[in-house]
């Protein structure tokens, strides 16, 4: 386990081109253990892309990205992983993988990055406690034994069941939700599927949680209970965040580190409240050069 305040994942000359287009454009940045480490910037400023390349939906153009279990002192294998041209290493309990070269579903199992997405994609048919039991089908899978042992109800298929369950109840416990256990998870209102969507995340046993806007439809109060929520699982769980969000109220709250892009570019990259006041993050914001952000300022009383 890595002390809080490690770098967890190192972003590296990250690009990301479709055809002509350059989505992503030289991005480098850390993101830290327990921390929450926020990426904001206008629409279109390339930043789901940069999630899609860290949770392996797209193979980046050019540029590495490293993620690290353990004792941050791994880090120093990074350059012989590259030259390798492997996957990752593991030494002991500790691990170092480059995310670029892993497909999504190994980005998931291996490198434990779990991920929200802007459209809620819950199973709305199955139950809510089958949503937080569907995300653990890769541990039940193997104590099944690929199946023989779950069908002849071996003791050891039987813990990691039980012990599935416990795992669920308690995420809807911490996300007060237990009590819908039972009911579709399409019957729930907007603002319970997030939370559910983040609960189902975490029964996955990430190191990190990349959320796509995860505030986005909700009311004040909603907004209010994911604060909470999100902060909990960065204090009480060590776990690190990386989230993409348009209500700056989120952002600044909870945020221990923001990265603000424009049009793929990284214009801004501190604390909350050194991006809050920089001109270019302004200018970005109010669409307009950075010698009239002054006067716009002035005009709209900012």
């Amino acid at each position: 386990m890595g002390i809080a305040g490690d770098i967890l994942l190192r972003v590296e000359h990250l690009t990301m081109r479709f055809g002509g287009l350059v989505a992503v454009d030289d991005l480098s940045f850390d993101a830290r253990q327990g921390e929450i480490t926020a990426l904001i910037g206008p629409n279109g400023a390339g930043k789901t892309t940069v999630f899609n390349c860290i949770t392996g939906f797209y193979k980046p153009s050019e540029g590495r990205i490293g993620l690290c279990h353990g004792d941050a002192a791994i880090w120093s294998e990074l350059d012989a992983l590259t030259e390798g041209g492997n996957r990752g290493i593991k030494q002991g309990s500790n691990g170092l993988y480059l995310l670029e070269r892993m497909p999504d579903y190994l980005v998931t199992q291996q490198a434990r990055v779990a991920r929200t997405f802007q459209n809620i994609r819950l199973f709305p048919g199955m139950t809510v406690l089958e949503n937080l039991l569907v995300a653990q089908h890769n541990s039940l899978m193997l104590a099944s034994g690929y199946t023989l042992l779950g069908i002849f109800g071996f003791p050891s298929y039987r813990r990691a069941e039980k012990a599935s369950i416990d795992l669920a109840r308690d995420w809807l416990n911490r996300v007060g939700l237990i009590h819908r256990a039972d009911d579709p998870a399409g019957d729930l209102p907007y603002g319970d599927q997030r939370r559910l969507e983040i609960a189902r995340a975490m029964c996955t046993d990430p190191v990190l949680l990349c959320l796509d806007e995860p505030a986005a439809g909700l009311n004040p109060r909603e907004s209010a209970q994911l604060n909470e929520l999100l902060l909990s699982i960065g204090n009480d769980h060590g776990i690190s965040i990386l989230l993409i969000e348009h209500d700056m109220s989120v952002v600044m709250e909870i945020s221990d580190h923001v990265i603000v892009l424009d049009y793929g570019v990284k214009i801004s990259d501190g604390a909350p409240e050194e991006v809050r006041n920089d001109p270019k993050v302004i200018a970005a914001y109010l669409g307009v050069p950075d010698d009239e952000v002054e006067k716009v300022e002035a005009e709209v009383g900012l």
